[in-house]
């Protein structure tokens, strides 16, 4: 291993060996753990570099990553420099931090990790509850990214919630909510009044919120905090909305997958903006393009200049890993990463639409603090073949024996007559999927991200190339 090898190794084991939220269970930890003063101090030491980037704050239950990623390929496509931050990621942690779409190089990781270090053994030192997280190390690289390469906006997703999330520490130019449903109640409530109230808790006073919730209550709680905070608020449906529209012509091919792109017309308080191609899957995408083309058709209003021809090329261009992704042509193979009721719903409608092949192999895993049972309740239905198993990445993860004994309790409540096979790790429950395949076989492998993560490392590796056909 080279010296440069080394130093990077060194750095993520830094960074992993910080406590780190996204491998413990919602019983270990609880929103007093989390600390916007600690986050605050350890930017501050830092030099404030969230104050140097112009950002999109973007929060919501499901979506959020979606609309992200629409909003920084669009304002990337239109020519600036643009920073993306999600999390979690799918093959490497680089993913997290994105410049125009280029993640960070082995030196510029190493780098800042170096100038970090010195802040954080500094804060290790000094007193007690001033230890910066994983994911507090994490978004602060990100900010430092970003102030380095001079970016002209940064698309700031949150990690959890958003009141307390280390990412609410930004004056950003505009909030976004996308919509609340129900998942990790246990921090953020267990309802949906509840839930809003965290999630909006990224509403600064006078910025502009758009969100696609729908719900009445959580509209009511939006209204309440929106107004409380002289913000002003643009709703789905209300203030702005997206309707399919027919292709005119050849249909424009998505680059990530070479299907065909849905089109929507987008109505906002100022434009409305015609044949929008959405490159990625689903109706629910569609209606996260709505969202992200009216921020930006805000920025266009308030003098931002974004041609629709370059808004429109960066949407044909997006590639989003493991939302609703097909990997594999022959049979078709889909990855996605839902892991509550809402997304799982979105993805059975998204195969049920547009997938023919009549029969269905599902492989499930899943994460320990999830509604398994509302997830199954909705997928035994569809698929005549289920295969559990088990992640391996993370200790999060349900045993596939106890998801065994869970799905049959599922079973036998709505009569589901699934056959339903068990394996012990992806690789094996990938094997015994083409084993059962035809030429009218879909597979889907969801439940998880990090189930979604480890298929797509299985059968892609480090590429982005869909594959025709193929097996382990």
């Amino acid at each position: 291993m080279g010296v440069l090898a080394e130093r990077y190794q060194r750095s993520l084991d830094f960074l992993f060996g910080r406590l780190n939220y996204e491998r413990m269970g919602s019983s270990k930890y609880s929103t007093k753990d989390f600390k916007l003063g600690r986050m605050q101090e350890f930017l501050e030491r830092l030099g404030n570099p969230q104050t140097r980037v112009p950002t999109i704050h973007v929060a919501g239950t499901k979506g959020k990553g979606s609309t992200s990623v629409m909003m920084a390929e669009m304002l990337s496509a239109a020519g600036y420099r643009v920073g993306l931050f999600t999390s979690p990621h799918v093959t490497c942690y680089e993913e997290r931090i994105l410049v125009n779409g280029q993640q960070l190089e082995p030196e510029e990781l190493v780098e800042l990790v170096t100038e970090l270090s010195e802040v954080v053994l500094q804060l290790d030192q000094e007193s007690k509850g001033l230890s910066p997280t994983f994911f507090e190390l994490t978004t602060a690289l990100a900010w430092m990214q970003f102030a380095r390469r001079q970016v002209d906006f940064a698309v700031m997703e949150v990690g959890l919630g958003g009141r307390l999330d280390s990412t609410n520490v930004c004056a950003p130019l505009a909030t976004v909510i996308t919509n609340i449903s129900y998942d990790h109640t246990a921090l953020l409530g267990n309802t949906i009044e509840q839930i809003t109230r965290e999630k909006a808790g990224i509403i600064k006073p006078g910025i502009p919120v758009f969100s696609g919730v729908t719900q009445p209550e959580a509209i009511a709680v939006l209204e309440e905090i929106s107004l409380e905070k002289q913000a002003p608020l643009y709703l789905l449906h209300r203030d702005f909305a997206g309707e399919q529209q027919d292709v005119a012509g050849e249909p424009i091919l998505a680059a990530g997958s070479g299907l065909p792109c849905q089109q929507i017309q987008v109505k906002t308080p100022w434009s409305v903006l015609e044949q929008i191609p959405v490159s990625l899957l689903g109706t629910h995408q569609a209606i996260n393009a709505t969202l992200a083309v009216t921020v930006l058709d805000y920025l266009r209003h308030q003098g931002t200049e974004m041609p629709l021809e370059q808004l429109r090329k960066g949407m044909i261009d997006l590639k989003w890993p493991a939302r609703i992704e097909v990997v594999q042509k022959q049979p078709p193979v889909v990855l996605d990463t839902a892991h509550n009721g809402a997304s799982i719903e979105a993805l059975v409608e998204t195969l049920a639409a547009g997938f023919s092949e009549p029969d269905r192999v599902l492989i499930f895993a899943v994460t320990r603090d999830k509604d398994v049972k509302e997830m199954l309740r909705t997928l035994l239905p569809h698929f005549q073949t289920v295969i559990l198993t088990q992640y391996l990445s993370n200790p999060r993860r349900i045993p596939v024996e106890e998801l065994h004994e869970i799905t049959r309790e599922i079973q036998r409540e709505i009569g589901n007559e699934s056959d339903l096979l068990v394996t012990t790790s992806p690789e094996a429950a990938w094997l015994r999927a083409r084993s059962e395949a035809t030429e009218k076989t879909l597979i889907c492998v969801t439940g998880s991200f990090f189930i979604a993560a480890e298929m797509r490392e299985l059968l892609l590796g480090t590429t982005d190339e869909v594959l025709m056909s193929g097996s382990c």
